[in-house]
């Protein structure tokens, strides 16, 4: 069983949510090559097809690309189907045998890492994705999966509420360098489509908003992590804006449901992932988190500085449409903002032995 118990039912839930015979059939006795493995997203497939190797002997092989092992935990370390590869997705890779899928999703999430590091951030969604689109054509592989994101819409102009993945798109200035997370995103998926269309790869991209839970970092400048770290460690949540900005929240086992069902079940290339039920203000969202601890006395209080905040995303509002995913694959998120956030605290619970 997975070191934690909230993971180790989340695995299972997504298996639930896949069904078994669309795994078993799609990936049994393959090779899944996955980018960014210490990451959120690239940590919790790993997770799931662990599950799935344990609960149907499915013998899926793992290639997990990461930059640092030292962050991944013993269980993935340990485990006898995970070949861990220590490599820079932007750097060239050489891998023996076949390697029938790739999900790549290795990118820097943190704002504070896009604000300080542009450059960075931009070549692992360019030139790594050049890289792991090159692999993929080089091994045949069966299927590609580029995670990009919803800030390739930009900022809503005309009063649109909606994004939708035929457009149209916001705005989004390529002179900001914070862009360089969004851009890199952009220019990856024009990869993805290209590679298609020349060379016949069975590409796929989702765009997902604001993903949350257990494997998230609380100290990576976004809001939701800002607010769960003020949780857990007992302080006041402090809003440096007047929190007016609306978002919506998927919580991790949804989202790799949804990445999952498109990689392997979808007729389409492209698909929005977010939940328009969990729409909320960043206010509204520190107040519900509030509320998930009441024992605590904790408080909201705004402090907005005069001058704008670096490093911040630069949207304000914009909602994903997921109509599409919802109509072609049966896709629902099962956890609202509420048990999201509840389960994600109890998690950062049991790992930081904080009650």
């Amino acid at each position: 069983m997975l070191y934690s118990k909230i993971i180790n039912e989340d695995t299972e839930e997504i298996i639930k949510s896949c069904t078994p015979d669309l795994l078993l059939n799609k990936l049994k006795n393959k090779t899944v090559l996955i980018t960014g493995i210490s990451g959120m997203i690239g940590s919790y497939i790993v997770y799931t097809l662990i599950k799935l190797n344990e609960l149907y002997n499915s013998d899926i092989k793992i290639k997990g690309l990461v930059r640092n092992p030292d962050k991944l935990d013993s269980y993935i370390r340990s485990n006898k189907n995970v070949e861990i590869i220590k490599s820079d997705v932007i750097n060239p890779l050489s891998i023996n045998g076949n390697i029938d899928y790739i999900i790549h999703s290795a990118s820097p999430a943190s704002p504070k890492i896009m604000s300080k590091e542009p450059v960075e951030t931009n070549f692992a969604n360019t030139i790594g994705t050049a890289n792991m689109l090159n692999l993929a054509k080089a091994k045949n592989s069966i299927g590609f999966l580029f995670v990009s994101s919803r800030e390739i819409y930009g900022e809503p102009i005309n009063g649109q509420i909606y994004f939708t993945e035929d457009g149209p798109l916001g705005q989004l200035d390529p002179l900001v360098p914070r862009n360089g997370y969004a851009e890199g995103k952009k220019a990856g998926e024009n990869m993805c489509v290209s590679f298609k269309e020349e060379y016949g790869l069975n590409t796929k991209i989702v765009r997902p908003a604001n993903i949350y839970g257990p494997g998230m970092s609380i100290y990576d400048g976004r809001v939701q992590a800002d607010f769960l770290n003020n949780i857990i460690h007992n302080q006041d949540i402090i809003l440096k804006s007047d929190g007016s900005s609306v978002r919506t929240y998927t919580y991790i086992s949804d989202a790799i449901t949804a990445m999952l069902l498109v990689l392997l079940n979808s007729n389409d290339i492209v698909y929005n992932i977010g939940d328009e039920n969990s729409k909320t203000s960043i206010r509204e969202l520190a107040e519900e988190l509030i509320k998930l601890e009441p024992e605590r006395n904790l408080s909201l209080i705004f402090d907005i500085p005069k001058e704008n905040l670096k490093g911040v995303n630069t949207f304000k509002n914009g909602i994903l449409s997921t109509t599409k995913i919802r109509t072609e694959l049966g896709w629902n998120p099962k956890y609202d903002i509420n048990s999201g956030f509840k389960r994600t605290i109890e998690h950062l619970k049991e790992e930081l032995k904080i009650m």
